[in-house]
């Protein structure tokens, strides 16, 4: 018996996604274990493992490792904030001597305002400040560039496509690669669905549209509130309502993608990324679902193993006292 079967509604209207057939939320969510793994025919893979984010740390290490051999830029976007996985890369580069002159790195987003004033680096809760203070910082001085090749939002640069052309500027046409961990509504950095700053009439169009202020969703609000800037405890007062983001067109450019589905609320495997995870993977390629065009090109998802679970809704088996 499906989940729908005994008490049929629709999704409330305001969820991306909310005119999905019923029965296609239901493929998606009971995607099994075994079925997960695939790569399709852009290149972009799913793997499922125990744990993403050291995987994650190995590829950093290995990719500023190889341009500091081969003498190569290398051009990189990085999610935030991930304070304890950038000092453990940047505690391996210091430990090995490698350098990482050669690195351009990008933060994909940051706070702003209601009117669109993008947060100093000053800002403790800040993106910024968290990709310079726990990134940049920790790196050996003698190993690390300039302070202006590890790239963040500001006030100066938040123009629509600014931030976009920079990328592509440094990069020669995009990024080498870019990592992300998707959200709650489906985004990558704050590129949320339907919002009016990344209004498309189609899925073409959306992907040309570069770097901008946007209005965040409801969703991404709750979701942020669960992180520790923001006090761990469901303070949705304490996001801000607007954000600086890169754009679609940042994710098409890049030539390589990697991503991480893993967040966890407990170390029971509670998490609010289970479903939009399955959403985002085996669900439609769509504005939707913006993070969905990570799978238009060549890239891997590293899902873990607690992410893999099946879901257990009074439906599909959880006990009366889970419920």
């Amino acid at each position: 018996m499906g989940l729908y079967d005994e008490f049929r509604f629709k999704p409330a209207s305001w969820l991306p996604h909310s005119e999905l057939p019923l029965e296609e939320l239901e493929r998606v969510r009971n995607i099994k274990r075994e079925d997960m793994e695939y790569t399709n025919e852009n290149g972009y893979s799913v793997r499922v493992v125990m744990d993403p984010v050291q995987v994650m740390v190995q590829d950093v290490f290995y990719r500023i490792l190889m341009s500091d051999l081969n003498d190569t830029h290398l051009t990189m976007i990085f999610p935030n904030q991930w304070p304890a996985t950038y000092s453990a890369i940047a505690e391996m580069l210091n430990r090995y001597n490698v350098s990482a002159r050669n690195v351009d790195a990008f933060a994909m987003d940051e706070w702003a305002d209601e009117d669109g004033n993008v947060a100093p680096l000053t800002y403790g809760a800040g993106l910024g400040y968290s990709f310079r203070t726990h990134f940049y910082g920790k790196i050996r001085e003698d190993l690390r560039p300039s302070v202006e090749h590890w790239h963040v939002h500001t006030n100066e640069n938040k123009g629509d496509n600014v931030y976009s052309s920079i990328i592509e500027e440094v990069g020669q046409g995009g990024a080498d690669v870019v990592y992300s961990a998707t959200g709650w509504p489906g985004h990558t950095a704050f590129i949320d669905p339907r919002t009016k700053e990344f209004a498309a009439d189609s899925l073409e169009e959306f992907c040309k549209l570069g770097s901008r202020i946007v209005t965040e969703t409801p969703l991404t609000i709750c979701e942020n509130s669960l992180f520790g800037p923001m006090g761990s405890s469901g303070d949705v007062w304490a996001v801000p309502p607007k954000a600086a983001t890169i754009g679609p067109r940042d994710i098409v450019n890049a030539r390589d993608r990697f991503e991480v589905h893993s967040i966890l609320s407990n170390q029971a495997g509670e998490t609010w990324q289970r479903m939009v995870s399955r959403l985002e993977l085996y669900g439609p390629i769509s504005m939707e679902c913006p993070a969905s065009i990570m799978r238009l090109g060549k890239g891997t998802c590293y899902v873990s193993e607690v992410m893999a679970r099946p879901f257990a809704s009074w439906r599909c088996g959880a006990p009366d006292w889970e419920i």
